[in-house]
């Protein structure tokens, strides 16, 4: 619809004055007549483009000011202090935690029994004697390398046994077959009957890059308690280890300070990647009472993977 059009006054003379003759004629003059006002709706432009003029010189000055401005450069020091303030609004959880989280699904507890037969249950208990102590031999750890159960673990914990029990990270137990051995260097192959499920094989890593210094782990049972996990760092390399009673005599080891004693053997040597670089397999004690003094050994586990038959790195 079309917009109706504003009109101004008009300056000419109505009828009634025009019939009515003037007694004398009116003087000619040279005044100049009175312009005529604008339209409204320009008006209302012509305000809407100055205060759009104000508002972009206004925004123009701003912004003039603001590149003048030197800007603050970001410091080390600030990356820092914000790194901080986030850690201590949520600490990161520790590095051997996390290696610990990765390894213990691989761990097992190894029990080996001096007898095979169930019916020596019910004599031990005649004889007021809890069973599994008194059919007990010793008390180990292990850690599954390959997914359908195979187990590495120390010789000397199974050896001789009649009858092995292994359990799993989520108290599943199972009997277990000896099923490989390397008595070199104190190893045993053994291969679990039944398993959990979704069982998780640890990953396996060479000791070529290890060296003095670095982070370990080690995973296991001492004493029969645990999972237990003990932190400390590689003492040295290619060490020998003989046992106090001289039967053994151990080459190639890989020595560390992380706690180790009876019943971590067999476990895990664990680096902070939660991969593992050799099997825990003595301790050395002067005293001779087989308690740890911040000496322990490890078989590399290039070793350990040709026990299982299992290529070199």
């Amino acid at each position: 619809m079309k917009r109706a059009p504003l009109y101004s006054r008009s300056q000419r003379p109505s009828r009634a004055s025009a019939a009515v003759p003037s007694p004398t004629p009116a003087p000619a003059t040279t005044e100049p007549q009175p312009a005529t006002p604008p339209r409204r709706g320009a008006m209302r432009r012509e305000r809407w483009l100055w205060a759009l003029g104000g508002a972009l010189l206004a925004l123009s000055l701003m912004l003039g000011q603001a590149a003048l401005r030197p800007q603050r450069v970001i410091t080390q020091k600030d990356i820092d202090s914000a790194v901080r303030q986030s850690i201590e609004k949520e600490p990161l959880p520790s590095p051997y935690a996390k290696a610990y989280e990765t390894i213990r699904p691989s761990v097992v507890r190894v029990v080996a029994s001096s007898s095979d037969k169930d019916e020596d249950d019910d004599v031990a208990k005649l004889a007021g004697k809890d069973p599994k102590v008194a059919m007990q031999s010793a008390v180990g750890s292990g850690v599954v390398i390959v997914d359908n159960g195979t187990i590495l673990t120390n010789l000397h914990v199974v050896l001789g046994a009649r009858r092995i029990k292994v359990s799993f990270y989520n108290g599943h137990e199972s009997e277990a077959n000896l099923i490989g051995m390397q008595p070199e260097n104190d190893l045993a192959v053994l291969k679990a009957s039944s398993l959990p499920d979704d069982l998780e094989a640890a990953t396996l890593r060479s000791t070529t890059d290890l060296a003095p210094g670095d982070h370990v782990i080690a995973v296991g049972f001492p004493f029969g308690i645990g999972p237990s996990v003990s932190a400390g760092v590689v003492s040295g390399l290619k060490r020998e280890f003989r046992s106090p009673e001289g039967q053994r005599r151990l080459t190639n080891l890989i020595q560390f300070d992380a706690a180790a004693n009876p019943g971590n053997s067999g476990g895990p040597l664990v680096t902070m990647d939660g991969e593992v670089v050799g099997i825990v397999t003595a301790i050395l004690n002067p005293n001779e009472q087989r308690t740890f003094i911040g000496i322990g050994f490890a078989v590399p586990i290039e070793n350990a993977a040709t026990a299982v038959g299992m290529p070199p790195f």
